[in-house]
C-alpha cells in the first residue's frame, strides 16, 4: 500500500541520515556501533555480515602507536576492534592456547578454546605454517569487526598479542588494516647483577612481565661473584649466601618467562668474580709468588677449580633450559700484572705444560674458557664470553663458535670491535657507555638515561658512540641493557625497576628496528605512559 511504502522510504532516510553521524561525527569519543553478528559456514569459516556503515565513510586508519613500534602497517577504512565482555579469543592450534588465554584476561574477554569458529569481535590466534619466515615475525589483520593474529612460530603470535594489548592501552581501539612486523635483531635482552645484590623473586617477575610486553627475549641472570652466589645449589650448598633464590624460584621465574617466549641466561663468572666460591673453598685462591692472594681469581692450574666449576653447569642446566650460557672470562686479576708469568709462576709452568713451551698465562686463560665452553657445549648450551676474556696475541685462540659479549674499550690491550667483527665472530652488544645501570655510579658511570639510547645508540654503536661499518651488522645478533650492583645499597629493588623503565623502552625500541625512530623522544615518552 502507499502508506506502507511511505513508511519504508522514511526509515531508509532516517538510517542512512544515522549512519553518517556515526561515520562522521566530530565527538573522538563516540565509538562506531559494532558489527552485526556473523554466521559460520558448512566449513566453520565465519560469513561476514553487515558491515557497521559503508567502508569509505570511514577516513584511512593510521599506524597504531606501540613500543617497539610496528615495521610495517597498510591502512584501510572501517571502525577498527575495541574490546567487548562478549567477544572471544579462539586458538587455531593448541600450541596457542597460554597466548590466547593470557590476551583473553589481559582484555577481558573469554577464551573459547581451539577452533576456527569465528564470530564477530573475536580475535583469531593462528599459526601461519611459512617455515622460511621469521619465527618472531606476525601478522595481524583488523577486519569485518574481528581481529586475526597469525605468524609462523607461538613466539612471533605472541608479539601479535603484545600490539594489540598496547593498542587498546594506548587508545582503546585497534586501527582498521594490516600489521606486518618482525624484529631487526634476535637478540634482546635485560641482565641484571643479582650476585651482588639481592634480587627477590617477585622483582624478577615483574620485570620478566615488563620484558614480554616490550617484545624481549632473553634475561639473564649474574648471580655469582665476589659479594655472593645467589641461588640455591645441591652440589656445592657450601657456596650459597644466605639471601638467594631457592631452585622453586627460579623454576618459577623460567616458566613464566617461557610463558613470554624469554630465555633465561644463566652466568657463572670465571676464572675471575669468584670471590663467593672462594670464601668456602680458600684453597682455590690463587696467590702470587710472594703468597699473596689475588681478590676473586681461582688458581686455573689446579684442576679441583675446573671440577666445581663444571659440577654447577651440569647441576643448573637441569634449572636453565634455554641455549644460551653465558661464561664471563672477564677480568682474571694475574692478566692485570705487568709481567704475569714472574707473578705467578705456578700459571706459567701450567701453560707450558698444557700449550707448549712458547705459552704464557693469557694461553693458559685462553684454554681455560675454551675448556668450559666445551662443558657447556656437551649440555647443549651455546656459550658466549665477554670481549675481555678475548686476548690478543696469543697461540691459543678462543673458540670460533664463542660468542662476544661486547662491553668495554677499557680492557688492558683493548681492541675495537672490528677485531673481533673481522675474525668473524658473533657479537651481542652490552656497550657500557649507554647500556650499563651500574648502581651508585661508580669510577666513570653514568646512568642511562632513555633519550640517549632513543636518539644516538643502534646496535652497531658496540664501543664509545661511533657504529661499526654496515658490513658487519649481520654478525652484531642484538644487545642488552645490564644492571650492575656495584654499590648495592645505593638503589632499592623499587628505585632500580624505575631507573631503568625508560631505558629498556628505548632500547626495545633500538634492537626491534635500528632506524631514526618517527616519533620524537618527548612523543616516544608520552606513548610509553600511555601503553604501560
Amino acid at each position: 500500500m502507499w502508506w506502507h511504502a511511505l513508511l519504508i522510504g522514511v526509515a531508509v532516510v532516517v538510517l542512512g541520515v544515522g549512519v553518517g553521524v556515526w561515520a562522521s561525527g566530530g565527538d573522538d569519543d563516540a565509538s562506531p556501533p559494532a558489527a552485526a553478528p556473523t554466521s559460520s559456514g558448512g566449513d566453520g569459516s565465519a560469513s561476514p555480515g553487515p558491515s557497521p556503515s559503508p567502508t569509505r565513510s570511514y577516513p584511512l586508519s593510521e599506524a597504531p602507536r606501540t613500543i617497539p613500534a610496528v615495521q610495517e602497517h597498510t591502512p584501510a577504512r572501517g571502525p577498527g576492534w575495541r574490546p567487548q565482555k562478549s567477544y572471544r579469543v579462539v586458538a587455531d592450534d593448541a600450541e596457542l592456547r597460554d597466548e590466547a588465554r593470557l590476551l583473553a584476561g589481559e582484555l577481558g574477554l573469554s577464551y573459547a578454546g581451539e577452533s576456527r569458529d569465528v564470530r564477530a569481535g573475536d580475535v583469531l590466534l593462528a599459526l601461519s605454517g611459512d617455515e622460511g619466515a621469521d619465527p618472531e615475525s606476525y601478522s595481524m589483520t583488523v577486519r569485518d569487526g574481528r581481529v586475526t593474529i597469525s605468524g609462523p612460530d607461538d613466539a612471533g603470535v605472541f608479539y601479535g598479542t603484545r600490539t594489540l594489548k598496547q593498542e587498546v592501552r594506548g587508545g582503546g581501539t585497534a586501527p582498521e588494516g594490516v600489521v606486518r612486523d618482525e624484529p631487526a635483531k634476535p637478540v634482546r635482552g635485560l641482565m641484571v647483577d643479582t650476585a651482588r645484590k639481592h634480587f627477590t623473586a617477585r622483582w624478577i617477575e615483574d620485570r620478566v612481565r615488563e620484558l614480554g610486553d616490550l617484545k624481549f627475549n632473553q634475561l639473564g641472570l649474574h648471580f655469582s661473584d665476589d659479594q655472593g652466589f645467589r641461588i640455591e645449589s645441591d652440589t656445592h650448598p657450601e657456596i650459597v649466601s644466605r639471601q638467594h633464590l631457592t631452585k622453586a624460584e627460579v623454576r618459577r621465574i623460567v616458566a613464566l618467562a617461557a610463558s613470554r617466549h624469554i630465555t633465561v641466561v644463566p652466568e657463572i663468572d670465571s676464572p675471575g668474580h669468584l670471590g663467593a666460591v672462594i670464601d668456602a673453598h680458600p684453597g682455590l685462591q690463587l696467590r702470587d709468588a710472594a703468597g699473596a692472594p689475588t681478590r676473586g681469581a681461582v688458581d686455573i692450574s689446579d684442576p679441583d677449580a675446573a671440577e666445581i666449576l663444571d659440577d654447577l653447569y651440569g647441576e643448573y642446566a637441569q634449572l636453565f633450559p634455554g641455549e644460551p650460557w653465558h661464561l664471563g672470562g672477564d677480568e682474571y686479576q694475574a692478566l692485570t700484572r705487568s709481567d704475569p708469568e714472574a707473578s705467578y709462576p705456578q700459571l706459567a709452568t701450567a701453560a707450558r705444560e698444557a700449550h707448549g713451551p712458547g705459552a704464557g698465562v693469557a694461553d693458559l686463560a685462553t684454554g681455560w674458557l675454551n675448556d668450559r665452553a666445551d662443558t657447556v657445549r656437551t649440555l647443549g648450551r651455546a656459550p658466549r664470553a665477554w670481549n675481555d676474556g678475548f686476548y690478543r696475541d696469543t697461540s691459543v685462540k678462543a673458540d670460533a663458535d664463542l660468542q662476544v659479549a661486547y662491553w668495554t674499550g677499557k680492557e688492558i690491550g683493548a681492541r675495537p670491535p672490528a677485531d673481533y667483527l673481522s675474525a668473524g665472530r658473533k657479537v651481542i652488544n652490552y656497550n657500557d657507555e649507554f647500556l650499563y645501570y651500574v648502581l651508585g655510579e661508580p669510577q666513570t658511570f653514568v646512568y642511562p638515561t632513555g633519550e640517549r639510547i632513543y636518539e644516538q645508540w643502534t646496535p652497531r654503536v658496540l664501543r664509545g658512540t661511533e657504529a661499526v661499518p654496515a658490513r658487519y651488522d649481520a654478525q652484531i645478533l642484538g644487545g642488552s641493557l645490564a644492571v650492575w650492583c656495584d654499590l648495592a645499597d645505593s638503589q632499592t629493588e623499587a628505585q632500580v625497576a624505575s631507573g631503568i623503565r625508560m631505558p629498556l623502552r628505548a632500547t626495545a625500541q633500538k634492537l626491534w628496528d635500528a632506524d631514526r625512530p618517527a616519533l620524537s623522544w618527548t612523543e616516544f615518552r608520552a606513548l610509553a605512559d600511555r601503553v604501560d
